[in-house]
């Protein structure tokens, strides 16, 4: 076996976690405790100085950084079409995808992690709650994605194909419940969250974390 996958339950490792299981190809997937500080330990830093999950290992290559291992996971595996073949398609695959990561990721770290970004505590509850704002918006831009593949005859956003911008969907759904937003309220997403969640790639990897979907609970 010469693929291992570094992950954290509940992380944006979910998405290779997804596509590693999708792909059918043995791999080891290896949990590292965020909230224990593993990823803090000089074992894990030697694998990835900047203590970040996910890590993709192939023999003796490392991968960091969620974008290039959907890309290096696509081109391994091309018979099954992580992302779109065609070149403008593939560009607004990758449009979507900097976007999850680049703008709604870091505004859920925002809420979910204050203390990254200052060492006031004051102002801490001011960053969860301006970024919760900012989230509920982009969680509205995330149906939007959905509505227009609904409209287009799309199974999954991508096309025909299952691919990470479904598996990350579904994990910035999750953390908008974490950070009180309930997904009932964006009903053309929260249903397909429910359908990504039972792909049975999905199905695999959130039994193997013990996610539970919707962590919302109302004031």
């Amino acid at each position: 076996m010469t693929l291992k996958l570094y992950f954290a339950p509940g992380a944006c490792s979910f998405v290779p976690h997804v596509l590693l299981e999708a792909s059918g190809a043995a791999f080891e997937p290896v949990m590292v405790k965020l909230h224990k500080g593993e990823q803090q330990s000089p074992e894990y830093r030697a694998i990835n100085p900047r203590a970040q999950v996910p890590v993709l290992v192939d023999g003796a290559e490392v991968i960091t950084q969620i974008l290039a291992i959907i890309g290096y996971l696509n081109d391994r595996f091309p018979q099954l079409g992580f992302l779109p073949a065609e070149p403008l398609a593939r560009a607004r695959a990758m449009e979507t995808l900097a976007w999850m990561n680049n703008t709604v990721h870091p505004a859920f770290t925002h809420i979910f992690m204050p203390q990254k970004f200052s060492d006031n505590p004051a102002v801490h509850e001011d960053l969860r709650r301006y970024n919760a704002g900012l989230y509920r918006g982009m969680m509205g831009e995330l149906q939007a994605l959905v509505q227009r593949a609904n409209a287009a005859g799309q199974d999954w956003l991508g096309g025909a194909n299952f691919g990470p911008m479904d598996a990350y969907a579904l994990t910035l759904t999750r953390w908008g419940s974490i950070a009180g937003i309930d997904p009932a309220d964006f009903p053309d997403l929260w249903a397909f969250v429910q359908r990504v969640a039972g792909h049975p790639a999905a199905a695999r990897v959130i039994e193997r974390e013990r996610l539970q979907l919707n962590l919302f609970k109302p004031a």
